[in-house]
C-alpha cells in the first residue's frame, strides 16, 4: 500500500471515509459497500482490486493513485458538477443511501450507463469522432498527463489505435516516450504489448531500446498476465521471465484423472480449439480466478453480518452483453466447479497456451467454448453426477451468435495479436469477440423464418441433422446430456398438464411458449443477480403457468421418449423451482435459511426449464419437419 493513500480520502461513489477498495479502469478509490455493486456489474465495467490485501504491481496502483489525486472522478460524474444539476433532482449518493436501490442504481448510471460522462457534439459519422479521438490519445499519452488520456478513452478513443500515418499504436508512442503509468493504463483499457509497429517492433523494443528497462519489464509481464495470474492462483510463484522462463505449470497431486479417457478425450478437444476460441476460453477461466480470489479477499474483510453477506454476494461471473448467451452461459458455469475440477481445468489451460505459444501444429476445430466446459465438466464430475451445470442470464434465448461470422469478423478487427498475449486488465476490452449483431430484430425476424428447418440452439452451435432419438456415441455434442429424471415428486412430476391429441403441436406455437418462458426466466434470474429475493415467489409462478401452457401443446402420451424425458424435466423442474423460491419465505421454523445456497438452487431449476423447452423446440421442429 502505498504511503500517498491518506485518510482523509472518500469514496468517489458514496463520498464515505477510508475507502479501502480501488475500480482500477475508472482511476478512483471506493468503500465496501459501493465496491459490493461495482462485483456484481463485471470486470467489464469496474475492476476492482483490494488496496491493502490484494497484491499490485506497483505501477499500477501508482496509476491509480494519481489518477484519483488528479480528479479522474469528474470524468464520470461531468453533469452532476453542474449547479443545475442539483435544481434538476440530480444528485450523487452519500453514505446514509442503503445500497440497494440507492448507491446500486447511481453506480449503474454512473459507470454502465455513462449517464454523467461530458458528451461530445453529434456527428453525422460517428466513426470519425472515435478515429479523431483515438488519434488525440496517441499524441497525448507521449506526456504523463493522465487525466486527459482516461477522459479520451472514457469518450471512445481506442486503446489499441493502429495510427495509418504514424504506423504504430499509443503503446509504442508511451513506451519510447518512457511513460509507463501512460502503459499501464493503455493496458487496462487493452492495449496489446505484443502488437508490431509498420517496422515491425513491438511496445517491448521500443522501451528497451530507450533505455527504459522497467517499462521493459513491465510490458513483458503485462504480455504474460494471463497466464502468470493463472499459475500464482494455483502454486504461489509466477515465471521468471527476466531469464526466459514465461510459463510455470502446476501438477495436481493427484494425477490418477489425467490417465481416464474422459480426461483424454477432454484436452483433445482443448487441443483442436482454434486461437480464437481457446482465447476466448482462457480469458473466461481467468475472470473466474479474477472472482474467486475477490470473493476470498472480500470474506476476509467484512463483518459478515447477515445484511453484508446478503447484499453483497457474486456467485457467478455476471453477464456482458457483449457476449453470446452460449459464452455467457460457459462463463456462469464455472462456478460450479469445485477446487480440484478447476484446478485441473486451469493446468489444462497452461498446458496448452505453452504449447500454443511455443508453435505446436494446431487441427482446426468448430467446436464453441460451450463445448469444451461439458466435456472438462464431464471429465472430473464423472458420469454419475448432473453435468448440466446452471446457466443464468440469456439462458434459451434468442439471440444466438454464428461462430463463423462472429468468429471471422472479431479476427479482422484484430491487430497482429498473438493467441495468448493477453493483460489481465485487456481481458475486457474485446468487445468484437463473439458479439451479436445490434440489428437483433431483423435477425431474429428472419431466424424464425429458418426456425422450421434449422432450429438454432443456445447449448451449442454445430448443425441440428440428427434425429433426436439417436443418442449414440457419435453425436459431437450437439445435445448437452438430456435425462434427468428429477425426484419424481411433486403434482407435475408424474404426468405432464397435457390435452390428448395424437398429433404434435406446430414449432410457431412452441417457439412462442418458449419465448414466454425465456422472458420470465431472465426476469427471475436479473432479480436473483440483483439479490431481489422477494420477487423468487413470482417469479417461479409466472413461470409455472407458463411451463404448463406449453406442455400442454403436446400429446398426454407421446410415442418419443425424448418427447417424455423433455416434458418430465420442464413440469418436475418447475415444481423444484417453486419448492425452492418458497424457502425465502420470512417465519419458516427450524436453521436460518442459507440464501446463496437457495439461489444455486433456483439457478439450477431455470437451466432445466430452459434446457427441457429449447429440446422440445429442437423435437417439434425435426417432428413437423418430417
Amino acid at each position: 500500500m502505498s504511503k500517498r493513500l491518506r485518510s482523509s480520502e472518500v469514496c468517489a461513489d458514496c463520498s464515505g471515509p477510508d475507502p479501502s477498495w480501488a475500480s482500477v479502469n475508472r482511476g478512483t478509490f471506493i468503500c465496501d459497500e459501493c465496491c459490493s455493486v461495482h462485483r456484481s456489474l463485471g470486470r467489464h465495467i469496474s475492476q476492482v482490486r483490494h488496496l491493502k490485501h490484494t497484491p499490485w504491481p506497483p505501477t499500477l496502483l501508482q496509476m491509480v493513485e494519481t489518477l484519483y489525486n488528479n480528479g479522474a472522478n469528474s470524468i464520470w460524474e461531468h453533469s452532476l458538477l453542474d449547479p443545475a444539476s442539483l435544481i434538476s433532482g440530480r444528485r450523487k449518493a452519500n453514505p446514509q443511501d442503503k445500497v440497494h436501490p440507492n448507491k446500486a442504481e447511481f453506480i449503474r448510471a454512473k459507470y454502465q450507463m455513462l449517464a454523467f460522462v461530458h458528451r461530445l457534439p453529434c456527428r453525422d459519422d460517428d466513426s470519425v469522432t472515435a478515429k479523431d479521438l483515438s488519434k488525440q490519445l496517441h499524441s497525448s499519452v507521449r506526456t504523463g498527463n493522465l487525466e486527459t488520456c482516461l477522459r479520451l478513452l472514457s469518450l471512445g478513443a481506442q486503446a489499441n489505435f493502429f495510427h495509418p500515418e504514424k504506423g504504430n499504436t499509443p503503446l509504442h508512442v508511451a513506451s519510447k516516450a518512457g511513460q509507463i503509468l501512460q502503459a499501464e493504463l493503455l493496458a487496462v483499457y487493452g492495449a496489446d504489448p505484443g502488437t508490431q509497429d509498420a517496422s515491425g517492433k513491438t511496445p517491448v523494443d521500443y522501451a528497451r531500446q530507450g533505455g527504459h528497462h522497467e517499462l521493459a519489464e513491465r510490458l513483458v509481464e503485462i504480455q504474460y498476465e494471463l497466464t502468470d495470474r493463472l499459475a500464482f492462483y494455483l502454486c504461489g510463484r509466477k515465471p521468471d521471465h527476466k531469464n526466459g522462463q514465461h510459463f510455470i505449470i502446476p501438477q495436481m497431486a493427484d494425477s490418477s484423472l489425467d490417465l481416464s479417457e474422459l480426461a483424454k478425450a477432454a484436452k483433445k478437444k482443448l487441443q483442436s480449439l482454434s486461437n480464437h476460441l481457446f482465447e476466448e476460453l482462457a480469458m473466461d477461466v481467468y475472470d473466474e480466478v479474477d472472482r474467486r480470489e475477490t470473493d476470498a479477499v472480500w470474506l476476509a474483510t467484512q463483518n459478515h453480518s447477515t445484511l453484508v453477506t446478503e447484499t453483497t454476494v457474486v456467485p457467478f461471473l455476471p453477464v456482458n452483453p457483449e457476449y453470446s448467451s452460449t459464452r455467457n452461459q460457459g462463463r456462469q458455469k464455472l462456478a460450479r466447479f469445485n477446487a480440484h475440477e478447476f484446478a485441473t481445468l486451469v493446468i489444462d489451460i497452461l498446458s496448452d497456451a505453452k504449447r500454443r505459444q511455443q508453435g505446436s501444429p494446431l487441427s482446426s476445430s468448430k467446436d464453441n467454448v460451450e463445448l469444451i466446459l461439458k466435456t472438462i465438466n464431464n471429465q472430473h464430475s464423472g458420469e454419475s453426477q448432473d453435468n448440466d451445470q446452471p446457466d443464468y442470464d440469456s439462458v434459451a434465448s434468442d439471440e444466438d451468435t454464428d461462430l463463423e461470422a462472429t468468429a471471422s469478423k472479431a479476427h479482422r478487427q484484430k491487430i497482429g495479436r498473438s493467441a495468448l498475449v493477453t493483460s489481465s486488465s485487456s481481458l475486457p476490452s474485446f468487445p468484437s469477440t463473439l458479439s451479436w449483431s445490434r440489428d437483433e430484430s431483423a435477425r431474429r425476424a428472419s431466424r424464425l423464418e429458418k426456425q422450421n428447418s434449422t432450429p438454432e440452439s443456445d447449448y451449442d452451435n454445430t448443425p441440428n441433422d440428427r434425429d433426436p432419438d439417436d443418442l449414440g456415441p457419435s453425436r459431437k455434442g450437439r445435445q448437452r446430456s438430456t435425462v434427468w429424471q428429477g425426484d419424481g415428486s411433486g403434482p407435475d412430476a408424474a404426468e405432464p398438464h397435457a390435452a390428448p391429441s395424437p398429433v404434435f403441436p406446430s414449432t410457431e406455437d412452441v417457439i412462442r411458449k418458449t419465448e414466454q418462458i425465456t422472458k420470465n426466466i431472465q426476469e427471475l434470474l436479473r432479480a436473483a443477480q440483483e439479490n431481489k429475493h422477494d420477487s423468487y415467489i413470482p417469479c417461479s409462478e409466472r413461470i409455472h403457468v407458463a411451463v404448463t401452457e406449453m406442455a400442454a401443446l403436446f400429446p398426454k402420451k407421446p410415442r418419443s421418449d425424448m418427447v417424455r424425458t423433455s416434458l418430465r424435466l420442464l413440469t418436475s423442474s418447475a415444481y423444484r423451482l417453486q419448492s425452492e423460491c418458497k424457502k425465502t419465505l420470512p417465519g419458516d421454523p427450524g436453521p436460518p435459511t442459507d440464501i446463496q445456497l437457495v439461489t444455486q438452487q433456483v439457478i439450477q431449476c431455470a437451466y432445466d426449464i430452459a434446457k427441457a423447452a429449447k429440446q422440445l423446440v429442437t423435437i417439434t421442429t425435426k417432428e413437423n419437419n418430417n
